[in-house]
């Protein structure tokens, strides 16, 4: 993979999983809090494909009923964000 743009998007997998929703329903959700966003923008967060900006983390925290803290790792593996050379 190349360089994840998030480190949020397997914790919001795993809460959206324990709440039982679909990505559909928590981009519906989302969106009745003012956020317009798809399901496919959901998918990209998840798959750490799009950058996160921290409101959006606040709000899916909100979402979702956690807090925002909650999203974040435990553990990070610097090792994927190594920069490449040019």
């Amino acid at each position: 993979m190349p360089n994840p743009k998030n480190i949020v998007g397997p914790q919001v997998r795993r809460f959206r999983d324990r709440h039982g929703w679909s990505q559909s329903v928590l981009a519906a959700k989302c969106q009745i809090a003012g956020w317009d966003i798809s399901r496919s923008i959901v998918a990209a967060i998840e798959g750490k494909v799009r950058w996160v900006g921290d409101y959006e983390l606040v709000l899916l925290a909100k979402v979702l009923r956690i807090n925002p803290l909650d999203l974040l790792p435990k553990q990070v593996d610097w090792g994927e964000f190594a920069l490449r050379k040019r």
